[in-house]
């Protein structure tokens, strides 16, 4: 009698685990955002990635100290001195789904790259960059650790050179992302509705419901700060997190800004449970150029 109880309860139990979120998850990989030059094929045989694994370690290793190269122009660094390769937590390996090894995280377009952005999302975008020069306040929000880099904090929420972690809370009315990077705190209301268009965050506005297994975030209303891959506040991301195995989330994002993308984009990758904790993060802690910065004087 007893073991027919507990083999009733089994398919409760495993529904249960599937559709529960909570935990502490990386989504740290060396697989970039759009495919590389060169690269033709979306995904790679093990045979194949290791060996382009290999080739990214090497080439990280001789970056260590130096003050030159892609790396560091990509972090905006290039010329200013480097970073050490222990402060570089990016993982070793390529983004592996559905048993195969990813050679960008963009999934859509098929050729793995961001769209163009619009004529007028460029000349947009130049314009700010120009006022970006006026005063402090008009500076980048990862520049001046308001938000992460990178988009770490999202949506979507990209992997980046450290401190790829998350700690998910799940309830039932609510679902919360505490982001390593800058402490940024997503909440996320399950069968809630937008603010109203007046209401603008940095990490827009989040609502929830599942469908199944999966969680599906619907997320507006970002400030006209944000510019995510040169977007502006219209853009629209949808979010889906599903529990693919014990320690497996599948992520999938798609982003939609019809004034800036001349098409809508997805990226698709895995958040693996790791043992965490989430460590504090002081951005600016030991950084005298910020006083010097503030203070200097035209």
């Amino acid at each position: 009698m007893k073991r027919l109880l507990i083999f009733a309860l089994l398919p409760t139990a495993a529904l249960f685990a599937q559709s529960d979120l909570t935990g502490i998850w990386t989504n740290a990989t060396i697989t970039p955002l759009e495919r590389p030059a060169g690269v033709t094929k979306a995904t790679l045989t093990d045979a194949e990635a290791k060996a382009f694994e290999k080739q990214a370690g090497e080439e990280l290793a001789k970056l260590d100290g130096a003050s030159e190269g892609p790396l560091l122009t990509a972090t905006g660094s290039a010329g200013t001195g480097g970073y050490n390769v222990l402060f570089v937590d990016r993982g070793s390996e390529l983004a592996r789904v559905n048993g195969v090894k990813r050679t960008s995280l963009i999934v859509d377009p098929p050729d793995g790259k961001v769209p163009p952005l619009k004529p007028e999302a460029r000349a947009r975008n130049a314009a700010a960059a120009r006022v970006s020069q006026g005063g402090v306040k008009d500076r980048p929000l990862a520049e001046r650790c308001l938000l992460g880099f990178g988009s770490t904090s999202g949506p979507p929420m990209l992997p980046v050179l450290y401190n790829n972690n998350y700690q998910i809370v799940q309830t039932p009315e609510y679902v919360m992302i505490m982001v390593e990077m800058v402490h940024d705190a997503r909440i996320i209301r399950i069968n809630g509705t937008h603010a109203g268009p007046g209401v603008r965050q940095y990490l827009g506005d989040s609502v929830g419901h599942w469908e199944g297994k999966t969680l599906v975030v619907d997320t507006t209303n970002f400030t006209d700060k944000t510019h995510f891959r040169g977007s502006s506040e219209n853009l629209h991301v949808v979010e889906r997190f599903t529990r693919t195995a014990p320690d497996t989330i599948l992520y999938r994002a798609t982003m939609d800004d019809p004034t800036s993308f001349e098409r809508p984009w997805t990226v698709e990758y895995p958040f693996v449970a790791t043992a965490g904790p989430i460590y504090e993060y002081a951005c600016h802690e030991g950084n005298y150029s910020i006083t010097d910065i503030l203070g200097a004087k035209k």
